[in-house]
């Protein structure tokens, strides 16, 4: 058990691998099997977490992508993310790792802000989006994005790289982090 850094192994040939880590089970699977249902040229593998650090596996293959899933529904959920962050190398967070906040579409029943999760996306520097997971449209949607940052993560299309997309990601209109 130690810090998951994002060169540690050596690439498998086209393939591409995510991690999804988030307290939410079924969401999780949900997603990870809308992901799978994606067409690509390259062999896409999805593993699942409910925190980090994973056991130490030989076998494991390398990690392309951190999707840290924070339901909006669950304070734990919040907390097992940031348990998580420190887990992570910091050369992860230049494009290789994002954020995903599920259940803004019900914010009568949430119990964190989204401010919330704005502050945490903000403070590593990574990408946020928002998608009730719930939804199959919007799942099948959101599954299509992160396949598509995947592969990029993973270096399987031609002229882009993580910190590219990292830096296309990143908007002029975040408000700085006081303001919040």
């Amino acid at each position: 058990m130690s810090v998951l850094r994002p060169l540690d192994k050596l690439p498998g040939l086209n393939m591409a691998t995510v991690l999804l880590v988030g307290s939410e089970d079924a969401l999780l699977q949900q997603l990870a099997d809308s992901m799978l249902k994606e067409d690509c040229a390259s062999e896409l593998r999805v593993h699942l977490a409910k925190a980090l650090p994973l056991p130490s596996n030989v076998n494991r293959p390398r990690i392309d992508l951190i999707v840290f899933v924070i339901n909006l529904h669950s304070k734990y959920s919040l907390q097992h993310v940031e348990e998580s962050l420190h887990h992570v190398d910091a050369s992860f967070f230049l494009g290789r790792v994002c954020f995903l906040g599920t259940g803004a579409g019900q914010e009568h029943h949430c119990s964190l802000h989204r401010n919330t999760v704005l502050k945490l996306a903000h403070t590593y520097r990574s990408p946020l989006f928002f998608c009730d997971l719930e939804v199959e449209d919007f799942r099948a949607t959101m599954a299509q994005r992160l396949v598509r940052m995947l592969l990029i993560c993973a270096g399987h299309v031609r002229g882009v790289s993580a910190l590219n997309l990292l830096s296309l990601l990143r908007t002029s209109e975040t408000p700085p982090p006081e303001e919040l």
